[in-house]
């Protein structure tokens, strides 16, 4: 006799697998008439037969509902293998919702004739379960597929031999990448794969006087010199820190209070000087205001500038609060002190210049400008005139060869991002590039552009890193630049030049907007990996369940995409890598012994609109007031001044997950001499990454996005944090293993650094815990050094 409540909750339950059937029919059926995969369809038919017959009580729905099970396993395996994250929206909500059918309150409330041929079933559903993975592992070798371009140019093993670098000898770490070429390479070889297990936690120093404040999201890494740190947080505060402690020794506000980012401060010493601001220590802060500070007590130098400062927004056309300001540490060079800025993303045409500008490390004064609207003017404007407006900025850290005198800039591309019909030659000259200018003159020597035209943001975000390459013809003075398209070229620092070959592939060009152009070409670097991550299909679409999978192939199938560089436009595109990247700021370490180079990658692609004035209209876009009021990267944003406005930002899907699969974030190394892929891992566990933002709790690789970079060094050890899950690593270098991790507090989103204390002759490894500004885990911000026992 079944129960009357049984009988309810059976047809509770048969009401929830119809109204499952109503999705999967018209999202399936709206896939298919886009191309798409006849699979949801024919899937929400059966599960509506099944929801029809169980609502009657008949055991024949559980049939249907395990053969939708094999079914689904089949097909799951043939589209992506067994790779576990893309199987799992695939297979596992069928065998959550199922699971009910297992229940014996279930089983209690069918027709007994139907249910007593139940046990005789269990037995076919396995061995239907086992041919139809069989049945799709026959079947996923016939997927198509082109390579990861991550291993374009081959595998290698970690290469032995090549010597020490004797240049890389300090204990220090006196600029924001170690060396001023950006290495990110330590010589000290205390802490090594054997023992660095042993690490444990010296000493915690707060950089936050309020832990609810702005500091939090801290991207900063401290320089090191004689026995201080010095570093800097999001609210323009500078702090001095005894090596050996952690014990504050002197912090400074020298302007108001502002969350915005601040990576790091530069030092410097002046030669003959003694007493006050002998050594300086130097920040382009938040409010754009370039200070220097005494480095041993933290007051102002009276002699720079303007008791200590430099206004950066002189002779820039006005624009409101926060449309420029410094982020990454300037860079000192032959007496100079070499500045460019962030400029707000995607407000208006005519935002203010991207000039470049050096300042006498003394004095204050300016030494020169490069502008690039005015090449033959090198000084500041004339009175009534300003430095060429909207053209490309270099918010990214620079380089510098005090050798050759020169200072290597990464430029973004000119504002707005996302429609270029209004740029100018020079704009399109120099954008997305990195630019060799003379530290003495502020003249270009040579430039490298990495994104003719660009309109995807793809703004050169990593340091340029300087290295000699060992090559068997001898050393060649290279640099290797990053960039977020995931491309990786390696060039001859002093001519500008490719080391390893740069071709122009034809580009996209169907989908543009009316009046826009684009370039024919694209430069790759193809006899180096790539980490752009292969061309997306509609079986790379991910989701947690098949419902929000569904959203994202439909949303998939209605956009454009011809793959790399495909073009945004009135209709939506996808741009993959996205704005993130690829490689952002954290750049990459490079073994100076060796020539091998880490880097952390990204793969999180946009999706993307532009919107015609009368659309933005409608949505009351308009440029913002301040840089802290509404979106700036990412989102909607006017693009007042051209006919088109533009909507991007993460391709996610409803449940706000990203409709790519996983992994999305890799920690790999490459062979600079031989140009070959060594080992490329995922980066970070699902520990803290789930729908909605709610934190998965799963220790489970996953590889999320990254932040911030890595360092390398000589007792082979890379060190990292960068993924989302707070987590900061020590992997070894020559397999990519992870042999360390320490779980952190808030994040770590800035990279590492490590010296040798002078006091104890101890090397300590320091980061900052200051979480992502956008997740907000914990407030406030501090350093944390490890080292090992005494």
């Amino acid at each position: 006799m079944v129960s009357r409540d049984g009988v309810i909750g059976r047809r509770v339950y048969a009401v929830l697998l119809a109204l499952i059937a109503s999705a999967l029919l018209y999202g399936g059926g709206t896939l298919a008439t886009l191309g798409g995969s006849p699979y949801y369809l024919l899937a929400g038919l059966g599960l509506g037969c099944s929801a029809v017959l169980i609502w009657r009580g008949n055991s024949e729905g559980v049939w249907i509902y395990a053969a939708i099970v094999v079914a689904s396993v089949t097909w799951a395996i043939w589209e992506v293998g067994f790779s576990g994250w893309q199987l799992m929206p695939r297979i596992s909500a069928w065998l959550i919702v199922g699971a009910w059918m297992l229940t014996p309150w279930f089983r209690r409330s069918l027709k007994p004739a139907s249910f007593q041929r139940l046990p005789m079933g269990f037995g076919t559903f396995a061995i239907a379960l086992v041919a139809g993975v069989a049945l799709g592992s026959v079947l996923h070798p016939l997927q198509s597929r082109p390579a990861d371009p991550k291993f374009q140019a081959g595998i290698t093993s970690f290469p032995s031999g090549r010597g020490v670098d004797q240049v890389a000898t300090a204990g220090d770490w006196p600029n924001w990448g170690n060396g001023p070429g950006g290495s990110r390479f330590s010589p000290l070889t205390q802490i090594t794969p054997e023992n660095v297990g042993k690490l444990k936690v010296l000493w915690r120093t707060s950089i936050s006087n309020d832990p609810h404040d702005d500091a939090a999201g801290i991207e900063a890494t401290p320089i090191m010199v004689g026995d201080s740190l010095y570093t800097c947080n999001n609210n323009n505060q500078i702090f001095a820190i005894d090596a050996e402690t952690g014990k504050v020794r002197w912090h400074n506000d020298p302007v108001k209070k502002i969350g915005r980012v601040c990576r790091g401060v530069a030092y410097y010493r002046v030669s003959g000087m003694t007493g006050m601001c002998a050594e300086r220590i130097i920040s382009a802060t938040g409010m754009a205001t370039l200070i220097a500070l005494d480095a041993r007590t933290g007051q102002a130098c009276a002699d720079f500038g303007n008791e200590g400062k430099v206004d950066l927004l002189q002779g820039l056309t006005e624009a409101p609060l926060g449309y420029y300001y410094g982020t990454s540490a300037p860079t000192v060079v032959r007496g100079k002190i070499v500045v460019g800025g962030w400029v707000t993303d995607g407000q208006y045409w005519g935002e203010p210049s991207g000039v470049v500008r050096a300042f006498d490390a003394v004095s204050g004064q300016l030494a020169w400008a490069w502008d690039m609207g005015r090449p033959d003017r090198t000084g500041a404007p004339a009175e009534g005139e300003t430095y060429t407006p909207a053209t490309p900025n270099s918010w990214a850290p620079m380089s510098a060869d005090e050798d050759l005198g020169l200072v290597y800039v990464p430029t973004g591309n000119a504002t707005p991002d996302y429609y270029g019909a209004q740029r100018r030659p020079f704009d399109d000259e120099y954008s997305s590039s990195v630019v060799a200018i003379d530290a003495q003159s502020g003249k270009p020597r040579w430039s490298f552009q990495t994104t003719h035209h660009d309109l995807w943001d793809y703004d050169v975000a990593s340091q340029p890193t300087l290295f000699d390459l060992n090559t068997p013809e001898g050393k060649v003075p290279a640099l290797l630049q990053l960039t977020k398209r995931g491309e990786v070229f390696l060039l001859n620092r002093v001519t500008g030049q490719p080391i390893w070959e740069v071709t122009e592939h034809p580009a996209p060009q169907a989908g543009t907007a009316p009046g826009e152009r684009l370039s024919p070409t694209q430069p790759f670097s193809d006899r180096l990996p790539s980490f752009r991550g292969p061309d997306l299909r509609e079986t790379d679409m991910w989701g947690i369940t098949p419902l929000d999978q569904i959203y994202c192939r439909i949303k998939f199938r209605r956009a454009r995409y011809e793959g790399p560089l495909t073009p945004p436009g009135l209709t939506p595109s996808i741009t993959s890598p996205g704005y993130m990247g690829g490689m952002n700021w954290g750049s990459a370490s490079v073994d100076l012994d060796q020539g091998v180079m880490i880097v952390n990658t990204s793969r999180l692609p946009n999706h993307t609109r532009l919107l015609t004035r009368d659309e933005a209209n409608e949505r009351g876009l308009k440029p913002i007031a301040s840089d802290q009021d509404g979106n700036h990267v990412g989102g909607a944003v006017a693009q007042a001044g051209t006919p088109f406005a533009a909507d991007t930002g993460f391709f996610m899907s409803p449940l706000g997950v990203p409709c790519q699969a996983p992994p999305f974030g890799f920690l790999s190394a490459v062979d600079l001499v031989t140009g070959k892929l060594i080992w490329s891992h995922p980066l970070g566990t699902a520990n803290d990454s789930g729908p909605l933002g709610i934190g998965s709790r799963l220790p489970i690789t996953l590889g999320t996005p990254t932040s911030g970079g890595s360092i390398t060094t000589r007792s082979g050890l890379v060190f990292i944090g960068a993924a989302l899950d707070r987590k900061f690593r020590a992997f070894d270098v020559k397999t990519g293993r992870e042999l360390w991790e320490v779980s952190v507090e808030r994040g770590v989103f800035a990279t590492p650094m490590t010296y040798l204390s002078p006091r104890s002759q101890k090397q300590i490894l320091v980061v900052a815990d200051g979480g992502p500004r956008a997740m907000r885990q914990a407030g406030g911000a501090e350093l944390i050094a490890y080292g090992l026992p005494d």
